[in-house]
């Protein structure tokens, strides 16, 4: 099994590419090791020390390591830890645990604005993050603030502000004109 590695804008985060399926749909973010319950390949990757972040697509890992750790020390680790789990046959989810599907459920007046947010963030924006080891869920949405969370290479990284501000503000605010501000929320 060769497994390919990829930067992130994110330093502190690297993109894995097992070449095979990760999660069949939507994507799971574990933020701390105690969030890894529900996935063995997660647990397998916490158990490299120096790692504090764990994120799945459909067909990356990325991995997320603590300040002062370098990734030529643990990369390896990292690299064997996912290798033993695709060979122990193993999903990456235990069963009956479901990955989340991306965005916040959303009702009332202004569903109809809150559906093209939606539909220009999963057909423009999510593959570009994808791209870079992350995601970017709608959270909500009042008074003209959209509030996104993100995950994984993109939560922490330092051109994510940037990112946030200056690339999906500016096009969400083009073609949705109730559309003021974009915020990034913790969940």
């Amino acid at each position: 099994m060769f497994i390919q590695t990829e930067s992130t804008p994110n330093p502190a985060t690297l993109k894995f590419l097992p070449g095979q399926t990760v999660l069949a749909a939507g994507t799971a973010d574990f933020p701390a090791p105690d969030t890894a319950e529900k996935s063995p390949l997660a647990r397998r990757i916490f158990a490299v020390d120096g790692v504090c972040g764990v994120f799945f697509g459909n067909d990356f890992v990325t991995v997320t390591k603590q300040d002062g750790i370098e990734w030529d020390h643990i990369k390896p680790a990292i690299l064997g830890a996912v290798m033993e789990h695709y060979q122990s046959g193993q999903p990456a989810m235990d069963d009956g645990s479901t990955a989340a599907s991306g965005h916040a459920e959303h009702s009332g007046e202004d569903a109809e604005i809150v559906n093209q947010i939606k539909e220009l963030l999963d057909s423009r924006v999510r593959p570009a993050v994808a791209q870079d080891g992350g995601d970017i869920t709608f959270h909500g949405f009042e008074r003209g603030v959209v509030y996104l969370h993100m995950q994984g290479a993109c939560a922490g990284c330092p051109s994510s502000t940037l990112t946030l501000k200056m690339g999906i503000e500016n096009l969400l605010r083009h073609y949705i004109p109730e559309v003021t501000e974009v915020r990034p929320v913790a969940v």
